[in-house]
Protein backbone atom coordinates (compact mmCIF):
# COMPACT_ATOMS: atom_id res chain seq x y z
CA UNK A 1 0.00 0.00 0.00
CA UNK A 2 1.91 3.65 -1.00
CA UNK A 3 0.85 6.93 0.43
CA UNK A 4 2.34 10.12 1.92
CA UNK A 5 3.97 10.69 5.59
CA UNK A 6 1.64 13.51 6.73
CA UNK A 7 3.34 13.93 10.29
CA UNK A 8 5.94 12.76 12.73
CA UNK A 9 6.21 12.40 16.26
CA UNK A 10 7.92 10.88 18.36
CA UNK A 11 9.10 7.76 16.12
CA UNK A 12 5.42 7.41 14.94
CA UNK A 13 4.71 8.10 11.22
CA UNK A 14 1.19 9.20 10.10
CA UNK A 15 0.51 8.00 6.61
CA UNK A 16 -2.33 9.33 3.84
CA UNK A 17 -3.71 6.55 1.83
CA UNK A 18 -7.00 5.92 -0.08
CA UNK A 19 -8.91 4.99 2.47
CA UNK A 20 -7.69 7.63 5.93
CA UNK A 21 -4.86 7.80 7.85
CA UNK A 22 -2.73 5.32 9.12
CA UNK A 23 -0.36 5.13 12.00
CA UNK A 24 3.30 3.44 11.14
CA UNK A 25 6.32 2.59 12.87
CA UNK A 26 9.79 2.68 10.64
CA UNK A 27 11.88 -0.85 9.60
CA UNK A 28 14.91 -0.31 11.56
CA UNK A 29 16.81 -0.83 8.47
CA UNK A 30 16.17 2.92 7.49
CA UNK A 31 17.98 3.62 10.52
CA UNK A 32 21.02 1.58 9.60
CA UNK A 33 21.22 3.39 6.33
CA UNK A 34 20.81 6.50 7.80
CA UNK A 35 17.88 6.98 6.38
CA UNK A 36 14.76 8.96 8.60
CA UNK A 37 11.67 9.36 7.33
CA UNK A 38 10.57 12.76 6.45
CA UNK A 39 6.66 14.86 6.07
CA UNK A 40 5.99 14.73 2.44
CA UNK A 41 8.16 11.21 1.99
CA UNK A 42 6.06 8.92 -0.53
CA UNK A 43 6.30 5.76 1.28
CA UNK A 44 5.35 1.64 1.14
CA UNK A 45 3.69 0.68 3.88
CA UNK A 46 1.94 -3.32 5.02
CA UNK A 47 -0.44 -3.51 7.71
CA UNK A 48 -1.22 -5.94 10.45
CA UNK A 49 -4.17 -5.83 12.65
CA UNK A 50 -4.63 -1.88 11.81
CA UNK A 51 -1.00 -1.41 12.95
CA UNK A 52 1.45 -0.17 9.43
CA UNK A 53 4.88 -0.48 9.03
CA UNK A 54 6.67 1.73 6.42
CA UNK A 55 8.65 -0.60 4.48
CA UNK A 56 10.24 1.43 1.55
CA UNK A 57 10.62 5.29 1.06
CA UNK A 58 10.50 6.47 -2.85
CA UNK A 59 13.65 8.47 -4.10
CA UNK A 60 12.79 12.27 -2.74
CA UNK A 61 12.41 15.24 -5.19
CA UNK A 62 14.10 17.63 -2.60
CA UNK A 63 14.90 17.67 1.01
CA UNK A 64 14.66 20.44 3.05
CA UNK A 65 16.86 20.88 6.28
CA UNK A 66 15.08 23.49 8.26
CA UNK A 67 11.92 22.85 8.36
CA UNK A 68 12.21 19.23 7.29
CA UNK A 69 9.94 18.06 4.89
CA UNK A 70 10.28 16.47 1.59
CA UNK A 71 8.48 16.40 -1.88
CA UNK A 72 7.87 20.11 -1.50
CA UNK A 73 6.88 22.29 -4.90
CA UNK A 74 6.94 25.72 -3.49
CA UNK A 75 7.65 27.82 -0.67
CA UNK A 76 5.52 30.23 0.23
CA UNK A 77 8.01 32.59 2.68
CA UNK A 78 6.07 35.23 5.33
CA UNK A 79 7.70 37.85 6.89
CA UNK A 80 5.76 40.89 9.11
CA UNK A 81 6.58 44.10 7.42
CA UNK A 82 6.65 45.07 11.28
CA UNK A 83 6.07 43.71 14.65
CA UNK A 84 8.33 41.56 15.08
CA UNK A 85 10.44 44.18 12.71
CA UNK A 86 11.41 42.83 9.59
CA UNK A 87 15.25 40.97 9.29
CA UNK A 88 16.49 41.78 5.67
CA UNK A 89 19.74 38.87 6.51
CA UNK A 90 16.81 36.38 7.45
CA UNK A 91 14.74 36.55 4.32
CA UNK A 92 17.41 36.54 2.43
CA UNK A 93 18.66 33.74 4.08
CA UNK A 94 15.44 31.95 3.43
CA UNK A 95 15.28 32.93 -0.13
CA UNK A 96 18.81 30.78 -0.80
CA UNK A 97 17.43 27.87 1.18
CA UNK A 98 14.43 27.98 -1.17
CA UNK A 99 16.32 28.51 -4.46
CA UNK A 100 19.08 26.09 -3.18
CA UNK A 101 15.95 23.50 -3.34
CA UNK A 102 14.86 24.18 -6.73
CA UNK A 103 11.35 25.42 -5.07
CA UNK A 104 9.43 28.04 -6.64
CA UNK A 105 8.88 31.36 -4.25
CA UNK A 106 6.03 33.66 -3.61
CA UNK A 107 7.17 36.23 -0.66
CA UNK A 108 4.18 37.19 1.56
CA UNK A 109 4.51 40.14 3.58
CA UNK A 110 1.54 39.98 6.24
CA UNK A 111 0.31 42.78 8.60
CA UNK A 112 0.52 45.52 5.57
CA UNK A 113 -1.90 47.79 7.71
CA UNK A 114 0.97 48.38 10.68
CA UNK A 115 2.92 50.46 7.98
CA UNK A 116 3.11 53.16 5.45
CA UNK A 117 3.25 53.07 2.06
CA UNK A 118 6.23 54.50 2.27
CA UNK A 119 7.95 52.46 4.95
CA UNK A 120 7.25 49.37 2.64
CA UNK A 121 8.67 50.40 -0.78
CA UNK A 122 12.98 49.46 -0.02
CA UNK A 123 11.77 45.92 0.70
CA UNK A 124 9.41 45.32 -1.57
CA UNK A 125 12.00 47.20 -4.06
CA UNK A 126 14.71 44.73 -2.95
CA UNK A 127 12.15 41.85 -2.99
CA UNK A 128 10.83 42.31 -6.66
CA UNK A 129 13.78 43.67 -8.32
CA UNK A 130 15.17 39.64 -7.63
CA UNK A 131 12.28 38.30 -9.79
CA UNK A 132 10.22 37.27 -7.03
CA UNK A 133 6.22 37.40 -6.56
CA UNK A 134 4.98 39.27 -3.49
CA UNK A 135 1.73 38.95 -2.06
CA UNK A 136 0.49 41.42 0.60
CA UNK A 137 -1.73 40.05 3.50
CA UNK A 138 -3.50 41.31 6.39
CA UNK A 139 -4.05 37.47 7.31
CA UNK A 140 -6.29 38.53 11.03
CA UNK A 141 -8.82 40.52 8.24
CA UNK A 142 -8.48 37.65 5.53
CA UNK A 143 -7.42 40.47 2.92
CA UNK A 144 -4.98 38.55 0.13
CA UNK A 145 -6.21 34.83 1.60
CA UNK A 146 -7.77 34.27 -1.73
CA UNK A 147 -4.05 34.99 -4.03
CA UNK A 148 -2.97 32.31 -1.17
CA UNK A 149 -5.30 29.80 -2.05
CA UNK A 150 -4.79 30.27 -5.44
CA UNK A 151 -0.90 29.56 -5.27
CA UNK A 152 -1.72 26.13 -3.35
CA UNK A 153 -3.49 24.60 -6.44
CA UNK A 154 -1.52 21.53 -7.55
CA UNK A 155 1.46 21.69 -5.24
CA UNK A 156 2.93 20.90 -2.31
CA UNK A 157 3.79 23.85 -0.28
CA UNK A 158 5.51 24.98 2.53
CA UNK A 159 4.52 27.80 5.01
CA UNK A 160 7.38 29.20 6.28
CA UNK A 161 9.32 32.00 7.76
CA UNK A 162 10.15 33.58 11.53
CA UNK A 163 8.23 33.12 14.82
CA UNK A 164 5.02 35.52 15.14
CA UNK A 165 5.01 36.76 11.09
CA UNK A 166 1.41 35.07 11.19
CA UNK A 167 2.20 31.87 9.58
CA UNK A 168 -0.41 30.12 11.54
CA UNK A 169 -3.39 32.55 11.24
CA UNK A 170 -2.91 32.61 7.28
CA UNK A 171 -2.93 28.69 7.77
CA UNK A 172 -6.18 28.39 10.10
CA UNK A 173 -7.71 31.19 7.80
CA UNK A 174 -6.92 29.31 4.73
CA UNK A 175 -8.38 26.37 6.65
CA UNK A 176 -11.80 27.60 7.96
CA UNK A 177 -11.01 25.79 10.89
CA UNK A 178 -8.24 25.96 13.67
CA UNK A 179 -5.34 23.86 12.22
CA UNK A 180 -2.67 25.41 14.24
CA UNK A 181 -2.12 27.46 17.75
CA UNK A 182 -1.87 31.07 17.11
CA UNK A 183 0.16 33.39 19.42
CA UNK A 184 1.24 37.03 20.68
CA UNK A 185 4.42 38.73 19.48
CA UNK A 186 6.66 39.15 23.02
CA UNK A 187 6.51 42.44 24.25
CA UNK A 188 9.79 42.45 25.98
CA UNK A 189 12.20 40.76 23.18
CA UNK A 190 9.68 42.09 19.92
CA UNK A 191 9.59 38.78 18.41
CA UNK A 192 7.79 35.62 18.28
CA UNK A 193 6.52 32.93 20.47
CA UNK A 194 6.93 29.55 18.76
CA UNK A 195 3.68 28.29 18.48
CA UNK A 196 3.85 25.08 16.25
CA UNK A 197 5.51 22.31 17.69
CA UNK A 198 5.79 19.37 14.76
CA UNK A 199 5.55 19.86 10.65
CA UNK A 200 2.46 18.53 9.21
CA UNK A 201 1.19 18.05 5.65
CA UNK A 202 -2.06 19.45 5.54
CA UNK A 203 -4.96 17.95 2.81
CA UNK A 204 -6.28 21.27 1.27
CA UNK A 205 -8.41 19.46 -1.47
CA UNK A 206 -6.54 20.71 -4.14
CA UNK A 207 -2.96 21.14 -2.70
CA UNK A 208 -1.12 19.84 0.33
CA UNK A 209 0.37 22.98 2.79
CA UNK A 210 3.06 22.14 5.24
CA UNK A 211 3.12 24.49 8.66
CA UNK A 212 6.41 24.08 10.02
CA UNK A 213 7.95 25.21 14.01
CA UNK A 214 9.00 28.92 13.50
CA UNK A 215 12.74 29.87 14.06
CA UNK A 216 14.33 32.92 14.00
CA UNK A 217 18.42 32.16 12.36
CA UNK A 218 20.01 29.12 10.82
CA UNK A 219 23.05 28.81 8.72
CA UNK A 220 23.86 28.06 5.74
CA UNK A 221 27.02 25.59 6.31
CA UNK A 222 25.28 23.52 3.43
CA UNK A 223 26.36 25.90 0.99
CA UNK A 224 29.70 25.61 -1.08
CA UNK A 225 31.16 29.60 -2.03
CA UNK A 226 30.55 28.55 -5.83
CA UNK A 227 26.77 27.35 -5.23
CA UNK A 228 26.07 30.43 -4.01
CA UNK A 229 25.52 32.21 -6.89
CA UNK A 230 23.18 29.85 -8.08
CA UNK A 231 20.83 30.80 -5.28
CA UNK A 232 20.20 34.70 -6.47
CA UNK A 233 18.10 34.18 -9.53
CA UNK A 234 18.83 37.79 -10.21
CA UNK A 235 22.33 36.91 -11.26
CA UNK A 236 21.27 34.16 -13.88
CA UNK A 237 21.26 36.91 -16.99
CA UNK A 238 24.95 38.35 -16.67
CA UNK A 239 27.09 35.23 -15.06
CA UNK A 240 28.22 34.16 -18.56
CA UNK A 241 29.36 38.02 -19.43
CA UNK A 242 32.02 37.92 -16.59
CA UNK A 243 35.72 38.54 -17.83
CA UNK A 244 37.01 34.95 -16.11
CA UNK A 245 35.38 31.59 -15.92
CA UNK A 246 34.80 30.58 -12.78
CA UNK A 247 34.39 34.07 -11.44
CA UNK A 248 32.91 34.35 -8.06
CA UNK A 249 31.62 38.30 -8.37
CA UNK A 250 33.94 39.38 -5.45
CA UNK A 251 37.20 40.83 -6.32
CA UNK A 252 37.97 39.80 -10.04
CA UNK A 253 38.32 42.15 -12.12
CA UNK A 254 35.72 43.05 -15.82
CA UNK A 255 32.57 41.23 -13.11
CA UNK A 256 29.50 41.57 -15.44
CA UNK A 257 27.84 40.95 -11.84
CA UNK A 258 29.85 43.68 -10.18
CA UNK A 259 28.93 46.19 -12.96
CA UNK A 260 25.53 45.29 -13.13
CA UNK A 261 25.26 46.45 -9.31
CA UNK A 262 26.75 49.96 -10.51
CA UNK A 263 24.35 50.37 -13.34
CA UNK A 264 21.45 49.27 -10.55
CA UNK A 265 20.23 46.38 -12.58
CA UNK A 266 21.06 44.28 -9.69
CA UNK A 267 20.41 45.53 -5.94
CA UNK A 268 22.94 46.73 -4.06
CA UNK A 269 21.62 45.10 -0.89
CA UNK A 270 21.31 42.26 -2.22
CA UNK A 271 24.90 41.85 -3.65
CA UNK A 272 26.22 43.13 -0.39
CA UNK A 273 24.15 40.05 1.37
CA UNK A 274 25.92 37.66 -1.46
CA UNK A 275 29.50 39.25 -0.73
CA UNK A 276 28.57 38.81 3.05
CA UNK A 277 27.61 35.16 2.64
CA UNK A 278 30.20 34.47 0.13
CA UNK A 279 32.52 35.80 2.54
CA UNK A 280 31.40 33.66 6.02
CA UNK A 281 31.63 30.19 3.60
CA UNK A 282 35.23 30.66 2.32
CA UNK A 283 35.99 31.37 6.22
CA UNK A 284 34.26 28.53 7.40
CA UNK A 285 36.03 26.54 4.89
CA UNK A 286 39.66 28.10 5.68
CA UNK A 287 39.00 27.06 9.84
CA UNK A 288 38.35 23.34 8.18
CA UNK A 289 41.53 23.16 6.72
Amino acid sequence: MQGTIVKGIGGFYYIKVDEGIVECKARGKFRHNELTPMVGDKVEITLKEGKGVIDKIYPRSNELIRPAVANVTQALVVFALKNPEINENLLNKFLINCEYNNLKVTVCFNKLDLISEEEKNEIVSMIKSAGYEIIFLKAKEGYGIDEVKEKLKNNVTVLCGPSGVGKSTILNTIAGRELMETGEVSEKLRRGKHTTRHSELIDMGDGFIVDTPGFSSFDLDFLLKDELQNCFPEFADYIGDCKFTGCLHYKEPGCAIKEAVIENKINSKRYEFYIKTLEEIMSRRNKQW
